[in-house]
C-alpha cells in the first residue's frame, strides 16, 4: 500500500493543494518500508488527483481538501483522510494502527474569488 500526505516542512499540510511536498509511505503489513518526497508540480483543478493516482497511492492524508479533489479521489477508489495535522510521520503511524479517522474537512473555495 502506498500512502500519500500532503506535507509542509514533514507536518500535515493544512490545505492539499497548496502543500510543498507529497510524503510517500510505502507500506506493507502495517510498517513503513520506505519514504520518498515528491515536490507539489503545480495546484491546478484535478490535477493533484490524478498525479497522485499514477504514482500507485491508495490512501491521501491532509488537513483539508477541496470537493472536486476529492470526488476525483473516490473515482481513482483512493481513501481520503481529511483534518489531519502534527507530524506527517506520526500522522501515517496512527492510520496505520486503526486510529487516524477522517473528519470530513471539505474546503470552500468560494472565497477565492472574491476580489
Amino acid at each position: 500500500m502506498k500512502i500519500a500526505v500532503a506535507t509542509n516542512n514533514n507536518e500535515v499540510a493544512e490545505h492539499f493543494g497548496h502543500c510543498e511536498t507529497f510524503k510517500l509511505f510505502e507500506c506493507e503489513n502495517g510498517k513503513v518500508l520506505s519514504t520518498e518526497n515528491k515536490p507539489n508540480p503545480g495546484h491546478k483543478p484535478g490535477f493533484l488527483p490524478n498525479f497522485l493516482n499514477e504514482l500507485g497511492v491508495n490512501v491521501i492524508i491532509s488537513g483539508g481538501m477541496g470537493s472536486g479533489a476529492v470526488e476525483i479521489f473516490s473515482e481513482h477508489e483512493i481513501e481520503v483522510v481529511l483534518g489531519s495535522s502534527g507530524d506527517a510521520d506520526a500522522a501515517v503511524n496512527s492510520y496505520l494502527l486503526g486510529e487516524l479517522k477522517s473528519t470530513g474537512s471539505i474546503c470552500d473555495h468560494s472565497h477565492e474569488n472574491i476580489k
